[in-house]
């Protein structure tokens, strides 16, 4: 098979082993149908954050027609000529816009994206390090080209965002909490929609379309195409378990932000994508992300002296700033977590 560009390789023990069939397995990811809540779908919920942190839902409201359409327009998008595409290509300046050199634990992933904030402006911090304490407005970039793009990743994201507030209540709800008891963290989000492209790929037992990592936000709202490649690291055994692409369902993971909330209750799970030699792929997530000014801690409700908190409380801002970084370069140090405010 042909070589790929070394920026790409992942480490030996990363590189994926594409000859073992786990189909059995990935039957495991639970799957729920959210048309209407109740005690039951609560609870089976609730474990299924504790057991896997991923499942999967149906019949969750979001037209599947805008979906399509989201995915007609992208596809679209990605072909026009790069040279097109980088006029909006994204910097640290401003994360919005088209990347083809992103980074997971400072190795590149074999995709391209594109991205832009579901509110816009969105505020965020004017810089990573902790004695600024600025602020500023970003706003997205949009392409030319298709000229329904931007209408229709608005459209999507409002559509989507709304599937996360619900899906919100739904985690509080598990937890004993209020429905509403998270919401105050997020009346001035910044979550951001992504669309990815995963290319074909000469040697795809040499690389990744995205590296193993776990997501530093509250939850993400993934749709796949059939094409499939999302694999979970299961807890019990450390086996990576693909996730069976289910129509028009959509994939909901724990992220960071939740495992500190929930002082560990919920944690969130390192997972990664595989790329084939044959067939592209596309994936459209969405980040629920709290707003920039949020002091992410254990929540009061979930503490006491048998449980005792187990992380300090850090700005989500300042987190994000800094965990931004390294999508454009290696970072040294090391990239900022969750474990860096572990209390130990």
């Amino acid at each position: 098979m042909a070589d790929i560009p070394e920026s790409f390789m992942q480490p030996l023990a990363d590189q994926p082993n594409l000859s073992v069939d786990v189909e059995f397995d990935a039957k495991e990811i639970p799957v729920f149908d959210i048309s209407s809540i109740n005690v039951n779908l609560i609870s089976e919920i609730r474990e299924a954050c504790k057991i896997w942190g991923f499942f999967q839902v149906i019949n969750h409201g979001v037209d599947k027609k805008l979906r399509q359409k989201l995915e007609t327009v992208a596809h679209n998008f990605f072909q026009e000529p790069l040279e097109q595409k980088k006029l909006i290509k994204r910097d640290e300046l401003n994360p919005t816009g088209f990347h083809d050199s992103e980074h997971t634990q400072n190795v590149r992933d074999w995709k391209e994206v594109f991205i832009c904030f579901t509110q816009d402006p969105t505020e965020v911090s004017a810089s990573h390090l902790l004695e600024e304490m600025g602020i500023r407005n970003l706003s997205n970039r949009w392409p030319q080209h298709p000229s329904s793009f931007r209408e229709t990743c608005e459209e999507y994201g409002k559509a989507v965002s709304a599937l996360a507030l619900r899906l919100l209540h739904i985690i509080s709800l598990s937890l004993g909490l209020p429905a509403e008891r998270l919401d105050d963290y997020f009346q001035n989000q910044g979550s951001y929609l992504l669309v990815n492209n995963y290319p074909t790929c000469p040697n795809p037992k040499l690389t990744l379309g995205v590296g193993p990592h776990k997501d530093p936000n509250a939850f993400t709202i993934l749709a796949q195409d059939e094409v499939g490649g999302l694999e979970v690291k299961r807890k019990s055994d450390g086996s990576w378990i693909p996730v069976k692409p289910i129509p028009e369902a959509f994939i909901i993971n724990i992220g960071d932000c939740m495992q500190v909330w929930t002082n560990n209750i919920y944690k969130s799970v390192e997972h990664r994508v595989v790329v084939n030699s044959t067939k592209s792929r596309m994936s459209i997530p969405l980040f629920f992300f709290p707003a920039h000014t949020t002091l992410v801690k254990p929540l009061e409700e979930l503490v006491d002296e048998k449980n005792p908190a187990r992380y300090k409380g850090f700005n989500w801002g300042k987190f994000m700033a800094n965990r931004n970084r390294s999508d454009f370069e290696k970072q040294e140090g090391g990239i900022i977590s969750i474990s860096d405010f572990k209390i130990v």
